[in-house]
């Protein structure tokens, strides 16, 4: 199999397979205007979730579907529907993005009208994504027929992916001078425990893609912080992922600053990073963990960990970023490392369908939905400062939990490893639907 640094420039200039129709709008010509609906649901109370706190509230989950309608509007400035979304951003200084992507990716743009601001992936993702659609065919069947080996192919195909979203989110990236607008590419899962490997995969992807605004996503596994340091030192801007626990978070901080520091650079303005702290996967863990405890105490403090400890991350990201240190790199351009909420779909039924995103909502955090979280909180969710409004409800909960024998470090360690091997697995399943899809085309063409 090919490493990722053999692979060539796949598409060099990906605006070129973009339709016009779909550029983003312009107030002076015709544009695409997009309403997000959803089919009303008897007897739902839109003020379930009018006051999130840590404390568990109990609702039905939101089981309809998100429903785009587009039209094209005549260009004489009636503007787009606004969403939770918009507000969320623009009163709260939250950024949500989309957590998916796949072919056409022109399906972003009434996401993005709605008020999404960016797009994550992971190799999870692609997986569905390729092996669930035939959009991919051609560009893999050419592939295969000019001698590209299965994983060089499959790097080409998520890359064409990723170069295609950037361009749809670059306006967004220039509004705010490089703030927000981000695609995240994530590099291969098997150089999770292989720190030189990640450096060069990061510098690679980076190069390939050739866009300001896409993020090089690397795990947050120990033999990879020195290479979050390393790749930040390059000038790369990085999305750290799978951060389950506050002493690994606190390490990621120290490894952009240490970047940032050793990169030498006198503009930081344009080296920027996001740190992805998983959050449903904790609950889900720890939950079973107070099952097996079974006390009325216990069972109490099911579905509060996960929520819990991100407040206690946000206050820990506040201190980081202030204080002499920081302010040295303010001078020199440099943005925070916001924290970004990923893992917020809701995988027990039982809890409230935004139990993962209503109270984590603060400034400069960003938080990535997949269709299930982002319709249900298009729908109602309520925008307000929540992340920070009950910090000691979060330390008491954290506390109870390791009094009744919850190890923090522990719970991090074996859903980090859960998670590389889930991606693993990803990677290696839809490297062998591509075998077979190459073999099969090497058959009809024989």
């Amino acid at each position: 199999m090919a490493t990722i640094s053999k692979l060539s420039n796949p598409n060099p200039n990906p605006a070129a397979s973009l339709s016009s129709s779909f550029k983003p709008r312009s107030s002076s010509s015709s544009s695409l205007k997009c309403f997000i609906g959803f089919p009303a649901r008897p007897g739902f109370n839109s003020k379930l979730l009018s006051s999130p706190t840590l404390s568990l509230i109990n609702n039905h989950p939101f089981k309809s579907s998100l429903v785009v309608r587009c039209s094209l509007a005549d260009g004489n400035g009636s503007s787009v529907k606004r969403t939770t979304l918009h507000d969320l951003y623009e009163k709260q200084g939250q950024s949500p993005w989309y957590d998916n992507l796949c072919r056409p990716v022109t399906d972003l743009l009434p996401l993005i009208e709605s008020g999404v601001r960016g797009v994550t992936s992971n190799p999870a993702i692609f997986q569905k994504a390729i092996s669930s659609s035939n959009a991919y065919n051609d560009q893999f069947r050419e592939l295969v027929q000019s001698g590209k080996d299965i994983e060089s192919a499959y790097w080409e195909l998520v890359v064409k992916d990723i170069q295609d979203a950037c361009k749809l989110f670059e306006p967004i990236y220039d509004q705010t001078d490089g703030g927000d607008g981000y695609v995240s590419v994530e590099v291969s899962p098997r150089l999770a425990d292989d720190t030189n490997g990640t450096v060069e995969a990061a510098k690679y992807l980076h190069k390939v893609v050739d866009r300001p605004n896409v993020y090089i996503k690397i795990p947050a596994t120990a033999p990879c912080i020195p290479s979050i340091k390393e790749v930040i030192a390059n000038g790369i801007s990085v999305n750290v992922t799978l951060i389950f626990s506050i002493a690994r978070y606190e390490a990621v901080i120290d490894a952009y600053l240490d970047g940032l520091e050793a990169s030498g650079l006198s503009d930081l303005s344009r080296v920027t990073s996001v740190a992805s702290f998983f959050v449903s996967r904790v609950d889900t863990l720890i939950d079973k963990m107070l099952e097996t405890i079974g006390t009325p105490e216990a069972l109490d403090l099911r579905g509060k960990a996960a929520v819990a400890q991100a407040a206690l991350a946000y206050r820990l990201y506040q201190k980081k970023f202030s204080g002499p240190r920081w302010e040295a790199l303010v001078k020199k351009g440099a943005k925070k490392q916001r924290l970004l909420w990923a893992s917020t779909s809701v995988k027990n039924p039982a809890y409230p369908d935004t139990l993962y995103v209503a109270p984590l909502i603060g400034p400069d955090t960003v938080s990535t939905m997949p269709d299930q979280a982002l319709q249900a909180f298009v729908d109602h969710g309520t925008v307000s400062r929540t992340i920070d409004t009950n910090v000691s409800e979060a330390e008491g909960i954290y506390s109870a939990l390791e009094k009744l024998g919850i190890d923090w470090g522990k719970v991090g360690s074996q859903l980090e490893d859960e998670g590389v091997e889930s991606f693993k697995k990803s990677f290696d399943s839809l490297l062998d639907t591509l075998q077979e899809k190459a073999n099969t085309l090497k058959f009809v063409a024989s």
